[in-house]
């Protein structure tokens, strides 16, 4: 039987990086002389990647984006925060033993993740993470992205995985749809940087914290959601 994979969102979820992406976004925008966002916008601005994260900045603060004027922005931000990596991202508690625990059972983990994928796989080899992963896909990996069902199940395809035999965890609305476009069942972290009650997502499941992800609930959620496509 193919091992369960267990397949994360990245800013939200895995890793808490909302110092940096507000610090490079703003160093960003400064080259347009716009007013600096706080974290109070980070949750309207991030998940769709860089590029919409720029745009939406742009927007907030007045000045829609010219689209020649946009390379040159995006150029910006990905060479700052590069240089700044990690900065002051770190894993949210209790993911490291959380996965430990998971890979020491033969779960297969991997990152489906709206960032650019070089921004991803940089920013988690330079927190020693990388080797946890199957499989690490971001918004430019294939020619779709979430929450179209072709990036969750391209991750899966790359990672090893059955559809049948995967979860999706994430924070926000894209990570969600993603896992029900994909029939996948989907677990929420209320913790990340969605910008309405995760609740009102309806996730097959919400847990508060890591130390409740556990192998006995994703079988759950795997043997749950055969029985009802069975049914």
């Amino acid at each position: 039987m193919t091992p369960a994979l267990v397949v994360f969102d990245l800013d939200g979820t895995l890793l808490d990086t909302h110092v940096d992406l507000v610090d490079s976004l703003n160093y960003t925008i400064a080259a347009l002389d716009l007013a600096p966002v706080t974290y109070d916008d980070l949750t309207h601005l991030v998940g769709h990647g860089a590029k919409v994260m720029i745009e939406r900045a742009c927007k907030l603060q007045g000045h829609p984006l010219e689209p020649e004027k946009f390379p040159a922005l995006l150029e910006r931000f990905i060479a700052h925060y590069t240089d700044n990596m990690p900065g002051a991202t770190v894993p949210y508690p209790g993911l490291i033993d959380a996965m430990d625990h998971l890979k020491s059972k033969g779960y297969k983990l991997a990152v489906c993740t709206n960032k650019l994928e070089g921004l991803a796989r940089t920013l988690l080899e330079r927190l020693q993470l990388t080797h946890y992963f199957d499989a690490i896909t971001g918004g430019d990996t294939f020619a779709v992205r979430k929450p179209d069902a072709g990036h969750l199940l391209g991750t899966i395809e790359k990672a090893g995985g059955d559809p049948k035999r995967t979860i999706m965890i994430g924070d926000s609305a894209n990570d969600i749809l993603v896992a029900r476009n994909a029939a996948i069942p989907s677990i929420a972290v209320p913790f990340g940087y969605s910008d309405v009650p995760i609740e009102s997502l309806r996730p097959t499941r919400i847990i508060k914290a890591f130390g409740e992800l556990t192998p006995e609930l994703v079988n759950e959620l795997i043997d749950a959601s055969g029985l009802r496509s069975a049914g």
